[in-house]
């Protein structure tokens, strides 16, 4: 999500080190022929009745909140799909080096969310529009850090070239979606802060190389969820 650069607002937790929620149901993952591009399409063509998941550090007041727009993209490999991808740079003022999608605030200019998702990505990792297939949106996320965030569902076709925007991205990489939408893999982290218990989810996945984890975790997390809930309903 694209800020202005200035001096980072470090967090005064480490979210890795936090203890995960264990008081949680056991919930089934999202049904293969679902997670095909033609189920995926199917899903956003006539969406089911479902319930977006809220979490206590998703709540804030609509007024004060600055409209963004992410692009979830689903990229159409051939063994399976996967979801793309950013690290932000470390001196970012918001979010630094943490994980999300693409994006970022909506510019008077953009048509919609749709087009601000789309120019966001391309500007940040250099996604050509031409290889992406917009399945629909889901709806919008409200952020602590004072965002109200559209994430725009899409396919990604290969073979398409992406590249970091060294100024706001540090790294690209890729997630199969089959393990993003097992609840197995899903972590709801706890802490108390500002005089009240918050929760989080958090979705680590192993890094393929080197030791450690891609820790996927708040705002990110909390849409990956709301897309489970969406394509398991």
């Amino acid at each position: 999500m694209t800020d202005r650069i200035s001096s980072p607002r470090r967090l005064p937790f480490d979210p890795e080190r936090l203890p995960i929620y264990t008081d949680t149901p056991l919930l089934p993952p999202v049904a293969p022929e679902r997670l095909s591009v033609e189920g995926l399409r199917q899903g956003f063509r006539a969406p089911r009745d479902w319930q977006p998941e809220l979490l206590k550090d998703t709540r804030s007041k609509l007024a004060d909140l600055v409209h963004a727009a992410v692009l979830v993209p689903l990229v159409t490999r051939s063994q399976g799909l996967t979801v793309m991808f950013t690290r932000r740079t470390a001196h970012l003022s918001n979010h630094a080096g943490q994980i999300s999608f693409p994006g970022g605030r909506c510019d008077p200019d953009d048509a919609d969310a749709i087009a601000a998702a789309l120019r966001e990505a391309h500007e940040e990792v250099g996604l050509d529009s031409r290889h992406v297939e917009v399945l629909g949106t889901l709806p919008e996320y409200l952020t602590g850090t004072g965002f109200r965030v559209s994430p725009v569902v899409a396919l990604v076709h290969p073979p398409f070239s992406v590249f970091p925007a060294e100024a706001e991205v540090a790294e690209i990489f890729e997630v199969p979606l089959k393990y993003l939408m097992d609840p197995v893999n899903h972590q709801i982290r706890s802490l108390v802060w500002e005089g009240g218990e918050r929760h989080f989810f958090a979705m680590p996945y192993p890094r393929e190389q080197g030791e450690g984890v891609h820790f996927i975790w708040g705002a990110t997390a909390g849409m990956l969820r709301n897309l489970y809930r969406f394509l398991v309903a």
